[in-house]
C-alpha cells in the first residue's frame, strides 16, 4: 500500500492503515465517482450500491476507542479506494448503563467518547503532553477506563477554551449554542445526572424531576459551569462530524445511520417529555416494551422501554418524532429505522412484571410519522428494519411509502421456511446484509457451523 499522508505533530501514534479488495491505498487514489453519484453529492437509495456496516468505536483509536478523527477519515477513504458507496453505523449518541448505541442517554446529543483528542490539539485545546496514555488493547474498548480518560482531556480542552478562546471561535460557540434546539435539555440532563451520582431521573429531587420551572431555573443557575462544558463538548462533536462528513462528500460516500424505535426511561428526551411516554405520577413507566414468548424464549422478551402516548405525539403533530428524524438525516444520507415493526404495533407489558408473558399488543401510529416526513423532505432515504415476525400490515406500511427491507443471508441458512433471507427471495426494494451487529462475522460464522452438510450447502 501507498504511504498515508505525514501526521500532524497531535496525531498521535501512527494507526494501522485499512485495504479492501482492491489494493487501492487511499493516498494512491484519484477518485472517480461512479454513475450514479457526483462528488458532494451522496448515492441514492434507488440505486445499486454497497457498503460496510462499521461502528467508529470499533475502529483503531489512539485512545483506546474509534473517533471521528484520523482513522475514521482514513476508513472512509479505503471505503472509496475500493468502490464502495455506503458507510453504515450504529446510533452514535452517548451511551448509558452497558455501553449499548441502542441505550443511549439521549436519541439527539453525539457520544463524547467518539470526540478525538487530536483534533482539539490540532485547534489549541490540549497539548501533546495532555495526549499521552496508557498502552490501550487493540482486541476489545475498556469503556471504563476510556471514559475516565476521554473525560478529564475534554475538561482540560474545555478549561483552555475558556481562558483563551477567540472573539470569534466564541461567536461560533454560541451560535452553536442557540441553534442546536435539543441542547438545552440534554446539557442540564446531563449536568443533573452528574450531580446525582449517576442516578436515574425519578430518583431526583421532586421539583427537577417533574420540571418545576422555578426548580430547573435554579439548577441551571447552580449547574452553569457543567452545562456549558456538555455544550462544549457536543459543539466539538459536531464540529468533528461535519468534517468527517464533508469529507465523505467528497468521496463520494453515503452514511447510513441509525434511529432506534425506543428510547430507555434513563433519557433526557423521556426526562424533558414526560407526557409524550406512557408514564405514571412520578414518572416511572406503567407499561414497557417487549416481544411475546416464541419457540426461542418461552416467557418473550422483556426489553423496559417506555411505551409511547401516541394520543399526546398526535396532539402535537408528532413535532418529536420529527425533530428525531431532523438531526439524524442531517448527519446523515440515510437512516435505518431500527425495530420498524413498532410504527404498527407494540408488545405492551405491565412495568410490574418480571417477564412478558402477559402482554398485548397495542396500536402504533401507523404511517402518520412518514406522511408528515415526506411531505416536509420530499423523499424518504429511510430503511425499514423488518425482522421479526412482519404481518401483512407491516409489508404494507413499509411498501405503502416504498422503503426497502432488510435481508440476512446468515438467516437464509437457518430456520427459514419461506427462504425470505436466501438470495432468490430478495425483493428489489431491499438492503442485502451478509449479516448484522447481532451476527457473528461471516467467517466467525461459517467456521462455527459443525454440520458438514450445512458447511457445504453455504
Amino acid at each position: 500500500m501507498g504511504k498515508h499522508p505525514k501526521p500532524s505533530p497531535h496525531s498521535g501514534p501512527e494507526l494501522p492503515s485499512f485495504e479492501f479488495s482492491s489494493g487501492i491505498a487511499p493516498s494512491d487514489l484519484v477518485f472517480i465517482p461512479p454513475d450514479h453519484m457526483s462528488p458532494t453529492t451522496a448515492p441514492s437509495l434507488r440505486s445499486r450500491t454497497s457498503g460496510v456496516l462499521l461502528h467508529p468505536s470499533s475502529l483503531p483509536g489512539p485512545a483506546g476507542i474509534g473517533d471521528l478523527g484520523a482513522a475514521s477519515v482514513r476508513f472512509a477513504e479505503s471505503l472509496a479506494a475500493a468502490r464502495q458507496s455506503w458507510w453504515q453505523m450504529l446510533p452514535v449518541g452517548p451511551t448509558g448503563f452497558g455501553n449499548s448505541p441502542y441505550s443511549a442517554l439521549s436519541s439527539f446529543a453525539g457520544n463524547p467518547l467518539l470526540v478525538s483528542l487530536e483534533r482539539l490539539a490540532d485547534e489549541g485545546w490540549l497539548s501533546g503532553a495532555d495526549l499521552a496514555g496508557p498502552a490501550w488493547r487493540l482486541d476489545r474498548v475498556p469503556f471504563a477506563e476510556v471514559d475516565a480518560f476521554k473525560t478529564e482531556r475534554l475538561r482540560r480542552a474545555f478549561a483552555t477554551f475558556e481562558r483563551g478562546a477567540t472573539r470569534e471561535q466564541r461567536e461560533r460557540f454560541d451560535a452553536f449554542r442557540s441553534s442546536t434546539t435539543w441542547l438545552a435539555d440534554w446539557s442540564l440532563y446531563r449536568a443533573l445526572k452528574d450531580a446525582n451520582g449517576g442516578s436515574v431521573w425519578t430518583e431526583w429531587e421532586p421539583g427537577v424531576r417533574s420540571r418545576k420551572p422555578a426548580a430547573l431555573a435554579a439548577a441551571r443557575d447552580t449547574l452553569a459551569t457543567e452545562i456549558r462544558y456538555h455544550e462544549f463538548v457536543q459543539h466539538a462533536f459536531a464540529r468533528q462530524w461535519d468534517a468527517l462528513h464533508a469529507r465523505c462528500r467528497e468521496l463520494g460516500l453515503g452514511l447510513i445511520g441509525d434511529v432506534p424505535f425506543y428510547v430507555p426511561h434513563d433519557s433526557a428526551e423521556v426526562w424533558a417529555n414526560q407526557d409524550m411516554f406512557d408514564l405514571g405520577r412520578r414518572g416511572r413507566p406503567m407499561r414497557v416494551a417487549g416481544v411475546p414468548p416464541d419457540d426461542y424464549a418461552k416467557d418473550g422478551q422483556l426489553w423496559g422501554f417506555p411505551l409511547y402516548n401516541w394520543e399526546r405525539m398526535r396532539e402535537r403533530d408528532y413535532s418529536w418524532w420529527l425533530s428525531r428524524f431532523r438531526t439524524t438525516l442531517g448527519r446523515f444520507d440515510a437512516v435505518r429505522i431500527d425495530h420498524f415493526i413498532g410504527f404498527h404495533r407494540a408488545w405492551a407489558v405491565p412495568a410490574r412484571l418480571k417477564n412478558a408473558l402477559k402482554g398485548r399488543w397495542i396500536m402504533g401510529c401507523g404511517g402518520d410519522v412518514f406522511e408528515r416526513l415526506k411531505r416536509e423532505s420530499g423523499s424518504l432515504q429511510l430503511i425499514a428494519e423488518d425482522l421479526g415476525v412482519v404481518t401483512p400490515e407491516v409489508e404494507q406500511l413499509r411498501d405503502g411509502f416504498d422503503l426497502p427491507g432488510i435481508r440476512v443471508l446468515q438467516f437464509g441458512f437457518g430456520w427459514d421456511p419461506a427462504q425470505t433471507h436466501l438470495p432468490h427471495s430478495y425483493p428489489k426494494r431491499s438492503l442485502a446484509a451478509t449479516g448484522t451487529h447481532d451476527n457473528d462475522t461471516s467467517l466467525g460464522w461459517y467456521q462455527s457451523i459443525d454440520n458438514d452438510g450445512m458447511r457445504d450447502w453455504v
